[in-house]
């Protein structure tokens, strides 16, 4: 998506776009009852189980690319625009922390 790469082009809108959707996914939780640290843990838990389900995700290695880095593990990503999954990390992990305030009963939390 072009505007994923847009945002991702420096490490300031990068920050700015994770900082505003991380905001929107807690008051999201707020306006779904729950309380803002429980809605802060909540989504940090979620995006770094995201996170780890996305760095794989249409990754080439540096044996497929044809270009090994001299000491390094054939492979390692040859571009692993950590920017953009940074981002799209977060975006996921916002659709299923309100899917699971939404559909499990964590009143209270």
């Amino acid at each position: 998506m072009a505007l994923v790469d847009r945002a991702a082009r420096s490490l300031t809108t990068t920050l700015l776009a994770i900082l505003v959707l991380a905001a929107l996914a807690v008051a999201a939780g707020r306006a779904l009852h729950l309380t803002v640290t429980g809605s802060i843990a909540l989504y940090f838990v979620v995006w770094w189980t995201v996170l780890f389900a996305i760095l794989p995700v249409r990754i080439r290695t540096q044996a497929e690319a044809g270009e090994v880095t001299e000491g390094s593990d054939p492979g390692a990503p040859a571009a692993p625009a950590l920017r953009e999954r940074a981002i799209w990390t977060t975006i996921v992990s916002l659709l299923v922390f309100v899917a699971l305030v939404v559909f499990l009963p964590l009143g209270g939390l």
